[in-house]
């Protein structure tokens, strides 16, 4: 599941029921069924810390607003790459390196959370849904697999504004200030998490220049140069406390952001930039090709002209390409089940004398019946949203079942993205 933090939720899982079909007659049994002497499969716990990037913030956003940023498309990208995984997304509104350093302080030693004792003066609304979480929020740490962290904009924020003021010394001392004080706080941050997870993959964002070139005129040059020593610090940071048993890593987002930041990003003020929906791709394409090498959008945002887009389902890392296309009936979605069954690894049956499917996946039997509004799942009987079905399709007759219901009951993970119209199917 997401964790959210009150009511301005981050992007959930929507239940989804699918409905598979496989014919009326005979067997499909995968080239290598999977089988109970599988290990149980693992869950990679995200979570994500830092400020309003980590928060997904954008223009306009409300207390009732769901985030989308790069925190929920990194879900979304492990799902994509065939892993079960959960998002802890724990991004504070307007957080500086030291507030993170007392927050996660807070954490470790088990003591108060609140705008006064994290950072004061903190605008985010939602800090006492963070201090009533803090318990959730530490053993999400210490599960986690993977750390990733966006943190540091709003240390150097006065530079957006000032640096055109200022001569390219007093820029640079500013610079080096900044930087002592950077790395200082990040530092401490990263014992304090350390101290509560050992173990985990860390991935560190360096910092972006968000101000393009023809709102920044003259100080352009100057901020650049500014990103590129904040760089080159988050690397020699990084260096000093990575290990091979607990690795730390930089997304270096800020060279993405180079000379794109009219597209990447909203102008709203002179201090307060935040990423368009571009931009927060673009962030979460910098850390999902450094964990999985390539980041993934269904075919169809490539080929589809009709909106809503089609549906698209991914089976294990690999997007179901079939000409039996999902079909929408009383508001639920409905798919052949041969192209599950092989896709999954599953072995499937219909017997003609009890109108029934057995489906034998990971040592588990489902037994899903024409009509039946329950299913038999290893001898038990459990809930169906939806009853088993015949549908004609052409001259052969199919047998459509409900893939939420069988998913569960065989072990399945099965996810879904809004934004991208896709389900996750996972064993």
């Amino acid at each position: 599941m997401i964790r959210t933090h009150g009511k301005w939720r981050a992007a959930g899982c929507l239940l989804l029921v699918f409905i598979l079909s496989f014919g009326a007659q005979g067997a499909y049994a995968a080239a290598s069924p999977v089988t109970a002497a599988s290990a149980a499969p693992e869950t990679l716990g995200i979570v994500t810390l830092g400020d309003s990037i980590t928060a997904g913030y954008e223009p306009g956003m409300t207390l009732n607003s769901q985030a989308y940023g790069y925190s929920e498309r990194l879900l979304e990208q492990a799902w994509f790459h065939g892993q079960r995984a959960t998002l802890g997304n724990y991004g504070i509104l307007g957080l500086t390196t030291a507030g993170l350093r007392n927050y996660t302080a807070a954490l470790k030693d088990g003591t108060t959370i609140s705008a006064s004792t994290i950072q004061p003066g903190i605008s985010d609304p939602r800090m006492d849904d963070f201090a009533a979480k803090a318990a959730q929020t530490k053993a999400d740490l210490a599960g986690a697999k993977l750390i990733a962290i966006t943190i540091g904009g709003n240390d150097v924020s006065s530079l957006l504004l000032d640096a055109k003021n200022l001569t390219d010394a007093e820029l640079q001392a500013r610079v080096q200030q900044m930087l002592a004080s950077y790395t200082t706080n990040v530092t401490a941050a990263l014992e304090n998490i350390r101290a509560i997870n050992p173990t985990a993959t860390i991935i560190l964002a360096d910092q972006y220049q968000p101000v393009p070139s023809l709102y920044a005129g003259s100080s352009y040059s100057k901020l650049m140069s500014a990103a590129a020593s904040f760089t080159q610090t988050t690397d020699a940071l990084v260096q000093q406390v990575t290990r091979t048993d607990a690795p730390v890593l930089v997304a270096h987002v800020a060279a993405r952001f180079a000379g794109q930041e009219s597209s990447l990003t909203h102008i709203i003020s002179h201090t307060d930039f935040h990423p368009t929906q571009l931009g927060y791709e673009t962030i979460a394409k910098v850390f999902t090709e450094m964990l999985w090498g390539d980041y993934r959008v269904p075919s169809t945002f490539l080929t589809a002209t009709a909106s809503p887009r089609p549906m698209t389902i991914v089976v294990n890392g690999t997007e179901l390409n079939t000409p039996n296309k999902p079909i929408n009936k009383g508001g639920q979605n409905f798919l052949p089940l041969a192209d599950i069954v092989k896709a999954m690894g599953a072995s499937g049956t219909w017997d003609n004398k009890t109108s029934s499917a057995t489906i034998v996946y990971s040592g588990r039997t489902a037994v899903i019946t024409i009509g039946s509004k329950t299913m038999t799942v290893n001898g038990q009987k459990v809930q169906v949203v939806g009853p088993a079905f015949l549908q004609k399709s052409g001259k052969e007759v199919k047998t459509y079942l409900p893939l939420a219901a069988l998913a569960s009951g065989l072990g399945f993970d099965v996810q879904y993205s809004a934004q991208l119209r896709t389900a996750f199917i996972n064993p």
